[in-house]
């Protein structure tokens, strides 16, 4: 069985994404496009346009263009978007890389995507020209003034005119790396057709127009932040308040000041949305949009979320890197049925698997996702065999998370199929368990992961972040009475803290890792 998605199909291509926001800005000079927010500086969209120019031609000057891959290696901050689309004004490739990377990080990442240019902010230009020696990058850019490095005011007060590129729409023009929670990190092949048709892919969802304001909180290195928090709302003529770092006090400031009117955030900003006391003493009335994705919701946190912010449609989205983030998501008129990702997006197919047998499954009965769409990339860089793993001949891509789709078409997310815990026979989902857990008055935050065991062959084990005082065996005798035998609790070990990538989702692996060495 096929699903389809109800909506109408949208234009796919035809333009590109930087094109498509100078259509923007030429429309709204003297609107913000951009607004710092550490410091409330402000960047109009026709300085937008002009920053995307002078960038373009600063580039071209230094014989950068079609295929050229520049690296953007820095927090949430407006240069972003400057120095990204100009990147692509001239054909080159945009690779973001996660700002807290060790040097060593950086130096995998500038390696494998091949990046001769890598622009960074003051702080960390020393890691970046010592990881630029051995890496193949020829020039550090700083965006401000640093030692050793090209100031950004250097490279845009070149003169030359922007150079006709003549883009193939199939051309890459992001290159995101998957997170590596279930191998090593994959450049991910995503087109300016990718780009733009997701634009409206998620437009004709979420309804984001020139009245909009969001709050960029997911980094733009990772697909939602990018696609989400910056290339959605400036190709929308919307207002884009940057934040470099997530911090609780400063998030509902900038909610309040600047009358943010959706935020796209992973799953634990919407517990602190659903729980924390400070909400209360902010006027957060503005918001009628609120998003969650990157890892699954359970129903209670959703609902939670909702109570608190009645006048807001609630909801979530689904998809992963190689989807250009999205294959379901919310309706900003309507939300998500509590626990679900949302509808199929416009132009987008959904297949469930069986995972043994690989036959079509029907309404309701949970197997592997498969999507299929103008939205899927075009292959992880360098990396044939691993495409082809994950791409049939027909084009439908493996998602690797388990779900089901229900009577009215919406979208369940089970669990990582990888993920699963084999107890006995039986299958355990672990999000099933940690959206069991995450109800518990004095469970904070909580993981649940399997540990081998001789006589089932795994159990689950949780990993928690109390709250208040509970015990390991209290907290197992609660979930024994709401779960079936093979799902119970075997062990509980305590933590200050849960390890996850910057969308929120769990390093399993990591847990995995832990537990081995102390069980």
């Amino acid at each position: 069985m096929v699903w389809k998605s109800g909506y109408e199909a949208v234009e796919v291509g035809g333009t590109t994404l930087h094109r498509m926001i100078a259509e923007v800005a030429a429309e709204l000079e003297d609107k913000p496009a951009l607004i710092d927010g550490s410091t409330g500086l402000q960047v109009t969209y026709a300085t937008l346009a002009s920053r995307v120019e002078r960038v373009a031609a600063g580039l071209a000057a230094r014989n950068f263009g079609v295929g050229d891959v520049l690296a953007l290696w820095a927090p949430n901050i407006p240069q972003w978007a400057g120095v990204a689309l100009g990147a692509m004004a001239v054909g080159g490739v945009v690779t973001g890389i996660n700002p807290g990377y060790t040097e060593g990080e950086l130096k995998g990442q500038l390696t494998d995507s091949g990046a001769s240019i890598l622009a960074t902010i003051p702080p960390l230009v020393p890691a970046a020209l010592s990881a630029a020696i051995s890496s193949g990058v020829r020039e550090v850019i700083a965006l401000g003034e640093a030692e050793g490095a090209t100031s950004i005011l250097e490279l845009i007060e070149i003169g030359d005119a922007v150079p006709e590129v003549g883009l193939d729409a199939e051309a890459v023009a992001l290159l995101p790396y998957s997170s590596g929670t279930t191998g090593l990190p994959k450049g991910v092949m995503l087109t300016h057709a990718n780009l733009v048709t997701m634009v409206r892919q998620l437009r004709c969802m979420l309804r984001v127009g020139e009245g909009d304001t969001t709050l960029a909180v997911v980094p733009f290195f990772h697909i939602m932040g990018f696609m989400v928090n910056l290339a959605l709302p400036l190709a929308s003529g919307a207002t884009v308040v940057t934040m470099p770092r997530f911090d609780v006090g400063q998030f509902l400031t900038s909610i309040q000041r600047h009358r943010a009117t959706f935020i796209a955030v992973p799953p634990p900003i919407m517990t602190i949305l659903a729980h924390h006391p400070m909400v209360d003493a902010f006027d957060l009335s503005s918001l009628d949009l609120i998003i969650s994705g990157g890892a699954p919701l359970g129903p209670d946190l959703q609902q939670a979320v909702g109570a608190r912010f009645p006048s807001a449609a609630v909801g979530q989205g689904w998809g992963m890197t190689e989807t250009t983030v999205g294959v379901a998501g919310t309706d900003r008129r309507l939300g998500t049925v509590p626990g679900s990702v949302g509808r199929i997006m416009p132009n987008t197919e959904l297949r469930v698997l069986d995972p043994q047998t690989g036959d079509d499954l029907g309404v309701g009965e949970r197997g592997e996702l498969w999507a299929r769409g103008p939205q899927v990339m075009a292959g992880y860089l360098n990396r044939p065999e691993a495409t082809a793993e994950n791409i049939d001949a027909d084009g439908w891509l493996r998602t690797g998370d388990l779900g089901y789709v229900d009577e009215d078409g919406n979208v369940f997310i089970v669990d990582r199929l990888k993920e699963l815990i084999k107890v006995n026979a039986y299958q355990v989902a672990p999000a099933e368990l940690e959206a069991l857990l995450s109800t518990h008055p004095q469970v904070a935050d909580v993981a649940v992961i399997g540990r081998y065991d001789a006589s089932y062959g795994q159990v689950p084990v949780a990993v928690v972040v109390r709250r208040g005082e509970v015990g390991s065996d209290d907290l197992m005798a609660w979930v024994a009475e709401r779960a079936a035998p093979h799902k119970r609790i075997r062990a509980i070990r305590f933590v200050k803290a849960i390890p996850k990538t910057p969308s929120g989702k769990l390093l399993r692996r990591m847990l995995v890792e832990q537990d081995r060495q102390t069980a």
